[in-house]
Parts: structure tokens; C-alpha cells; sequence
């Protein structure tokens, strides 16, 4: 068994495929018109996780946007250069938290999505 998708809040649609997509370079799965929501999966290119974007319903979905994770850092985006990507996603606009730093697991740092969830990007040693 794996974790076949997960679902992350977003405000609207475009914007969470404007950031994964054009922002993190991930691809569009799906994106199927439902009437009054679409099914909008992406992907990391290679990855079998997808993640479900789901615009927020109600004020209790829009307060959950970027709460998911309570507070913490819930999403690890994994990467086999942090150099080039923590370069990359500087270029792009993201802004980290913190500067890059080394652990006995790896060498990372925090962000924030435009949503207000919070990540690493992580290279593992």
C-alpha cells in the first residue's frame, strides 16, 4: 500500500494550479469540470502522491485554509539538489521562513505557500 492522494485547501482553483504547477513545477493530473466544483489533481513529475486541490465551501473550509497542518510544518517537499531548488523557488517568490541549515537528517528549510501551509524543502543525507 502507499498514500495514493491527499487534499490541501485552497481559496480557489487556479491559484493552487498556479503555485503547484508554476511555482513547485508540478503537473496537472486532472482537472474535471463537476458543475459546481472540479476534481483537481497534480503531481509532482515522477511521484505517485497526487494532491487534491480543493477550493474551501463555507467558512469553516475558508478558515482551514492554511491551517491544515495547525501551525506546523505538515508538507516535505524532497529534493536531490537543495542548492538548485532552494535557488529555484527564491526566484519564483517563495519566501522561507528561515535560512538553510543542516540537521542530522538533512539540510532544510521552512516556507510557506501562498495559502499559509507550512513546508520543508529537504535533501536527506
Amino acid at each position: 500500500m502507499h498514500i495514493m492522494s491527499f487534499t490541501i485547501l485552497v481559496p480557489d482553483y487556479n491559484a493552487g494550479i498556479a503555485f503547484f504547477c508554476h511555482t513547485l513545477g508540478f503537473e496537472v493530473v486532472a482537472d474535471i469540470d463537476q458543475g459546481r466544483k472540479r476534481w483537481v489533481e497534480v503531481r509532482a513529475p515522477g511521484a505517485q502522491t497526487s494532491i487534491i486541490l480543493a477550493r474551501a465551501d463555507g467558512p469553516e473550509q475558508v478558515a482551514a485554509i492554511g491551517e491544515q497542518g495547525g501551525g506546523r510544518v505538515w508538507l516535505f517537499l524532497h529534493t536531490d539538489d537543495f542548492a538548485r531548488d532552494h535557488a529555484h523557488l527564491l526566484s519564483r517568490g517563495v519566501t522561507f521562513e528561515e535560512e538553510p541549515r543542516h540537521e542530522p537528517y538533512g539540510t532544510v528549510a521552512v516556507f510557506r505557500d501562498p495559502f499559509g501551509n507550512r513546508w520543508d524543502l529537504i535533501q536527506r543525507t
